[in-house]
């Protein structure tokens, strides 16, 4: 009997896959929508909403490829930890997975990544929420980005991650459903149904494409999904592909309706939020400057917790900055020190990430579609299109690695070579510029 309900609960399944749909759905619909029809719209609906979803389908490619490489080392520590289940819970994050496939340089390559990655971030989300609140309040904008950039981060310092999660719950499902209204009334007003009849000019679309990235990322989820789900590498991959089919539908549409909008007015590169606040149906104006704020708002909570957590990580690791600080400590300090070093420790890696964000947005209030190109056309593209199809090959070289991963070496070259040349791509448009 006793032997029956071991195995029943070893049957058990971690998670569930609507859990894991919805963490992917809240975390990809975020501030990149605010960007996207401002990039896509020299190149015409047709061929943008050809190229988000060609976007799409490679970066479903890459995540698929990122959790085969997780879940096998997850089996690898399982075998390797198979009298203790618990060690199985930890996650195994994305430094990690270069550090145990590549080395010490590849996870020196994510860190040095990361951290540009979470910078320009952040400098675009303060530059975009300072815009939105000038044109509310009509205070100054480095003021305004000011005020909202440290009102979440006293959430996210003093808060902490349950209270955090619990909010950024609340903040997602209401920007969610303002943005499925905003939609609805749009079509049923006609909007969003012109543009098709012009072919669109193609030659424009390698401009939009590290927005269409920047807004269709959640690969920094990978890792949490593969933990929540137990390893069940077939309900990730069904959690994946649903998940990530949500975000598309919905930008499609909400870049129809923007190209419709400048279609109708001749405003080829207005911002699609201003655009919508002109238009007269009941209720939309508000439902707009809500529905811009929360984007920002749950974007940011999003990258400073993660953001956070990675520099809190840095510093715990720094033993010797640490060793440093003790041994000048009086007997008093070192007790006061040991009760409130995780609230310090908070409270400077947030400190950091913040202070420099809104300095660089306050000396550039446009920066937003600036930061979001090098997010998504440089650190998004390296860190979730080039890095997993480096770390497949090198688990595939090594046999004691290669977990049953089901990938081809000319498969993974295909995947490494389309990253490697949207990188290239924005590195020429870049060039271009100077």
């Amino acid at each position: 009997m006793e032997l029956k309900k071991v195995d029943e609960k070893k049957k058990k399944k971690k998670g569930s896959v609507g859990g894991a749909i919805g963490l992917i759905i809240g975390t990809t619909i975020g501030s990149g929508i605010l960007a996207l029809p401002i990039k896509t719209s020299p190149a015409g609906l047709l061929p943008s909403s050809i190229s988000l979803t060609v976007c799409w389908a490679f970066l479903l490619v890459e995540a698929l490829l990122l959790v085969e490489i997780n879940v096998g080392l997850m089996n690898k520590k399982k075998k390797k930890f198979n009298e203790n289940e618990d060690e199985l819970e930890e996650i195994i994050s994305i430094k990690t997975m270069a550090q145990e496939t590549l080395g010490d340089w590849g996870a020196i390559l994510v860190t040095f990544t990361y951290i540009f990655f979470g910078y320009s971030s952040m400098v675009a989300y303060c530059s975009k929420s300072g815009e939105i609140l000038n044109r509310l309040t009509n205070l100054p904008q480095s003021l305004s980005a000011f005020f909202f950039t440290v009102l979440f981060t006293i959430l996210v310092s003093v808060g902490g991650t349950r209270t955090t999660d619990q909010i950024n719950r609340w903040l997602t499902a209401s920007m969610i459903g303002l943005l499925v209204g905003i939609e609805v009334l749009a079509f049923a007003s006609g909007s969003g149904l012109a543009g098709f009849e012009d072919g669109g000019d193609w030659a424009k679309v390698p401009e939009a494409i590290p927005v269409m990235i920047f807004s269709l990322v959640y690969h920094d989820l990978a890792p949490v999904l593969c933990a929540y789900l137990g390893g069940d590498i077939g309900r990730i991959r069904t959690s994946i592909l649903v998940g990530s089919v949500v975000p598309l539908l919905t930008l499609l549409a909400w870049n129809a309706i923007a190209l419709g909008l400048f279609a109708q007015t001749d405003q080829l590169n207005a911002d699609p939020v201003d655009l919508l606040l002109s238009v007269r149906w009941s209720g939309v104006p508000l439902m707009v400057e809500a529905f811009s704020l929360l984007a920002v708002g749950t974007s940011l909570i999003g990258t400073l917790l993660s953001f956070s957590e990675f520099l809190k990580e840095q510093i715990t690791n720094s033993t010797t900055l640490r060793e440093k600080i003790e041994d000048n400590m009086s007997f008093s300090l070192m007790k006061w020190w040991k009760r409130r070093r995780s609230k310090i420790r908070s409270i400077a890696a947030t400190s950091i990430i913040v202070a420099p964000s809104l300095l660089i947005s306050t000396m550039f209030p446009d920066a937003f579609s600036t930061a979001t190109n090098i997010a998504g056309g440089y650190c998004m593209t390296m860190l979730y299109g080039i890095l997993p199809p480096a770390m497949a090959w090198a688990a595939i070289s090594k046999e004691e690695r290669n977990n049953g991963l089901s990938w081809s070496r000319p498969a993974i070259i295909g995947v490494g070579l389309v990253a490697c040349t949207v990188v290239a791509e924005q590195i020429l448009q870049d060039l271009a510029l100077i």
